[in-house]
């Protein structure tokens, strides 16, 4: 790649194109590749767009650089990623019949984000806390990663951030929650008035929070007092709304009134009970798994249960455990495939190859198990997995987290999901189709295609033999699990399921709403005496 791949207007308009690609165009038919370049045809609008390839691609879509170009009158002219978006809009709007005009502004917003980022980076020096916080490009198929609102810079993990909480004083009547929460006692956080209970907060969530009519009637109750800051700086993870403390080695993950790509984060009341439910039932599970397979429990989480259920999700937090029992560095997996990561940098093709096999055996198997032995389905996308590597830099552990994605299998867990709060149940059930479409999105898609391509960008000639390579040790997976017959498929080469970012932003639908897209599978005529 050119330096001009990293810039903030080519990283957007390659997501554009990434997204339009795999939703739009490809599904249509409307895309070609030809030599260096990718040719891709707005089929409503009768406009042809090309962009070069930084290399050819056996995986799940084309590698992009550079400009994006726009066929007229016999040439070709660049386009921005202004100029892009509202091609794609105009595009969506024929082929669905309805327009959104908050799309530009999205799109136009995470360039500018990218843009300030860049501009205020303060890598950290832990390896572990550069990695949460290394995410610059973002989401490759979103077609607005880094969309951002209201005064978020000061608090962007990816421009380095640091900062203090904000500590409330809730009285002991109001104060609520659910499990163990004594690490909130220790974040360095005032003593806090007889009567009641600490509350940390995010400083931007407080921020938000504070114009609420419900905060100022109950400061005015005595129910809420402010505290003020806390004495030491947390480190915000790749989430944004999640926080690490270093000292007490523990995470929050916070409630945040503020879109970020396709959600508002605030955790809805169900999220919070399930987050002890999971805990305990998922424990159990990963302690067989043996020693090189981690899950990260949220055993307790706190807030007030005020007058407005706003305040008791808004204010609520999720205490999740820390890192300092993972053997080995842990690395967060999405860092491995930004632009400017170096792990794969310099390496032989043997040791690439090897790291891979490794790789994909320590990542896919847990989750395959709990799916098909547990009736669980895991969200184990780039930013939920963490990978501990060894001293050269080998995975040796692999480490989940973030139980907010987490769901179960409705027939094979009836008799505990009819136990539990209507709300918590629905939110907590998916069918057998639904939960294997997230297993094969998140495990497939989003995460080993993301590692295996950054892989490829450094060694394009292993590009088919790495796919080889995770089709046998998939295999041996399936053997150990009796041939289930997703999994079979899935080696067969059967397209895969791809969640569609860029439809879901355009119908401005909820993430549980996100539809998928077929997409043709890296294992495809890899089956031996096709």
């Amino acid at each position: 790649m050119t330096p001009d791949a990293f810039s903030s207007e080519a990283l957007t308009s390659q997501a554009l194109l990434n997204c339009l690609i795999r939703e739009v165009s490809g599904p249509e038919d409307q895309v070609r590749m030809r030599g260096s370049h990718a040719f891709v045809r707005l089929a409503r609008s009768g406009i042809l767009l090309r962009a070069r390839q930084s290399r050819p691609s056996a995986g799940l879509g084309p590698r992009l650089s550079g400009t994006v170009c726009i066929r007229e009158t016999g040439s070709w002219r660049g386009v921005g990623s202004a100029e892009l978006a509202g091609l794609i809009a105009a595009e969506l709007t024929a082929a669905s019949g309805t327009a959104n005009p908050e799309f530009a502004a999205q799109v136009a917003s995470s360039q500018a984000a990218i843009a300030a980022i860049q501009g205020g980076l303060e890598p950290a020096e832990d390896r572990f806390l550069a990695s949460e916080q290394s995410l610059l490009a973002g989401h490759r198929f979103h077609p607005a990663p880094k969309a951002r609102q209201l005064d978020w810079l000061r608090y962007a993990p990816e421009a380095g951030a640091r900062f203090p909480l904000r500590f409330l004083g809730v009285r002991a009547e109001v104060l609520a929650g659910s499990g163990d929460t004594s690490a909130l006692d220790r974040l360095g956080g005032p003593v806090p008035p007889e009567g009641f209970r600490l509350l940390p907060a995010h400083p931007w969530q407080y921020q938000l929070l504070a114009q609420a009519p419900w905060f100022g009637a109950a400061m005015r109750a005595g129910l809420l007092a402010d505290l003020g800051t806390g004495s030491r700086d947390v480190v915000p993870t790749s989430s944004v709304r999640t926080v690490y403390d270093p000292l007490t080695d523990v995470f929050c993950k916070f409630s945040l009134n503020v879109r970020l790509t396709n959600c508002v984060r605030k955790s809805a009341w169900y999220e919070l009970a399930a987050s002890v439910i999971l805990t305990d039932l998922l424990t159990p599970v990963f302690d067989d798994m043996g020693a090189a397979v981690t899950l990260l429990g949220e055993p307790g989480y706190r807030t007030a249960a005020l007058a407005a259920r706003e305040a008791y999700e808004g204010l609520a937090v999720i205490v999740r455990d820390g890192v300092a029992g993972v053997s080995g560095t842990p690395l967060l997996a999405a860092s491995l495939t930004e632009p400017a990561a170096g792990l794969f940098d310099r390496r032989s093709p043997d040791w690439l190859a090897g790291w891979w096999l490794a790789y994909v055996r320590l990542v896919a198997a847990p989750v395959l198990r709990v799916f098909f032995q547990h009736g669980i389905v895991l969200e184990p996308h780039l930013q939920n997995v963490l990978i501990g590597v060894d001293s050269g830099d080998w995975p040796v552990r692999v480490v989940f987290r973030d139980l907010e994605g987490v769901k179960l299998v409705t027939d094979r867990h009836a008799e505990l999901l009819a136990a539990l709060p209507a709300g918590v149940a629905r939110g907590l059930r998916y069918d057998t189709r639904r939960g294997w479409d997230r297993v094969g999105y998140c495990l497939f898609v989003n995460h080993l295609a993301e590692i295996a391509a950054a892989i490829a960008d450094r060694a394009p000639e292993l590009e088919l033999d790495l796919w080889r390579g995770a089709r046998d040790e998939l295999t041996v997976i399936a053997k150990e699990l009796g041939w289930p017959p997703q999994l079979r498929a899935v080696l067969a080469g059967v397209p895969l399921p791809a969640k569609a970012n860029l439809r879901l932003r355009w119908a401005r639908g909820a993430d549980r709403e996100a539809e998928y897209v077929p997409v043709p599978s890296p294992f495809r005529n890899l089956e031996p005496g096709w």
